[in-house]
């Protein structure tokens, strides 16, 4: 009897033990999977942040572009203008002059360079996007296995660990898949 006991004792502790490890486990799954999705998400929050970036650059680049244009084109009718040859001289000489300001000084390497990086980070941040939800989706599959495996599943059920869906692209899926935090 004696004998009985201890080694109902015994099992129910190796069964009390197991289960404190499985749940542990169970919620570094878990975690990880948010942990990945939190990812996904500042990659997300990081494009966002960039695209207003490329959005100005593009519009002040197109802002001086097109007031540098008005004024050229200002400075060419007044060659339509000029009532006499010194007219004429001094329109010419100021459209010159704004020619050759604008070819050397003319920012748009500066603004093309800035739009070529802001490019080449959103591009960047792309890429992040892609491998923050390909890891994920390979965080989910390995939490949707464990509680899918025997005995895991018993104990994930008891607890209450539920099925994650996978990341899917599709329009408007940015925001975080069946997700219970």
């Amino acid at each position: 009897m004696k004998k009985l006991v201890v080694g109902m004792v015994a099992f129910v502790a190796v069964l009390l033990v197991y289960s404190v490890m499985t749940y542990n486990g169970l919620v570094s799954v878990n975690e990880d999977v948010h942990n990945k999705w939190a990812q996904v998400e500042n990659n997300y929050q990081r494009r966002a942040d960039l695209i207003p970036n490329l959005v100005n650059t593009v519009k002040g680049y197109a802002e001086h572009e097109s007031g540098l244009l008005t004024e050229i084109t200002n400075l060419r009718s007044g060659y339509k203008n000029a009532d006499s040859l010194k007219e004429f001289d001094e329109v010419d000489a100021k459209l010159n002059t704004m020619l050759k300001l604008t070819v050397e000084s003319y920012p748009s390497l500066k603004a093309n360079e800035n739009f070529m990086k802001l490019q080449d980070e959103l591009a960047g941040t792309e890429n992040r996007v892609a491998i923050a939800r390909k890891d994920y989706n390979d965080s989910v599959t390995k939490y949707n296995k464990k509680i899918k495996r025997f005995p895991t599943n018993m104990f994930a059920n008891i607890f209450g660990f539920d099925k994650v869906e996978f990341y899917t692209a599709s329009p408007g899926a940015e925001k975080a898949p069946n997700v219970e935090f």
